[in-house]
């Protein structure tokens, strides 16, 4: 494996929305805030530097797959913009590895296949994203914070003291896609996963509110063919050149 290439251009508790504490507190708070298109390596590499760290984590991907979940399950169109914000609003919590939503674990059920293709629909309405602004940001608590998806850095958390954007080639990111259903027992074509993510690349670049992109600031992350732990090593480096330490014990 090569080392990743970079060049400069970047789950813990969560209080149910509404909590978080006052801005300027939360503003001291250390975040890495880790984006990129699906299947990149982003929620690996966000999952690793937390662990050293000993951050809090958010996986921002969960809050849409949340939505989506609820939608399916009330049989809310995924167009119906204002209904889909209202579930979006509705409790639910994030305790380490398990989301809670009406006192039912439904971790499993968020990383159904049917749902993950759900969320690519729902995060495109402006008014779902704003709705779950504020409980993203209320994943920002001492020590410090590693947060993943596709606008960490460009408008959740525009301070945050490192962004890193994590790409792959298309037949890399499809390779490991189809790896993944393959271990979950479902057959795919390489094919048809990667027109599914030139396709979901194209819609994430192209919908008006919080396209995908790299902050201004971010330092790009290559990881094709790159192995995980390399890749999370690199961040950790970024990190520590920017004063990013593990909290203490």
């Amino acid at each position: 494996m090569t080392a990743p290439k970079a060049s400069t251009r970047a789950m813990a508790p969560n209080p149910t929305a509404g909590d978080g504490g006052s801005a300027h507190a939360a503003a001291t708070v250390p975040v890495v805030a880790v984006d990129g298109p699906a299947a990149s390596g982003k929620g690996t590499i966000a999952e690793g530097v937390a662990a050293v760290l000993r951050f809090h984590r958010l996986d921002s991907g969960a809050l849409y797959r949340l939505v989506a979940w609820r939608a399916l399950e009330s049989a809310t169109p995924l167009d119906d913009a204002p209904a889909l914000a209202a579930l979006a609003r509705l409790d639910a919590r994030f305790d380490a590895d398990r989301v809670t939503a009406g006192g039912h674990d439904v971790t499993a059920a968020l990383r159904g296949e049917d749902v993950s293709a759900a969320a690519s629909r729902v995060a495109v309405h402006p008014a779902v994203r704003a709705a779950l602004t504020e409980r993203q940001r209320a994943f920002r608590r001492p020590p410090g914070l590693v947060a993943d998806g596709r606008d960490m850095g460009t408008v959740i958390f525009p301070d945050a003291r490192l962004k890193v954007f994590v790409t792959a080639s298309p037949a890399e990111r499809a390779a490991r896609r189809h790896k993944q259903l393959i271990a979950k027992g479902i057959s795919v074509t390489l094919e048809s996963l990667l027109r599914e993510i030139e396709a979901r690349d194209a819609r994430d670049a192209g919908r008006s509110a919080a396209p995908l992109a790299a902050a201004p600031d971010a330092v790009t992350l290559d990881t094709t063919g790159v192995a995980p732990g390399a890749s999370i090593a690199a961040v950790l480096e970024l990190c520590r050149a920017r004063g990013i330490e593990p909290a203490r014990e």
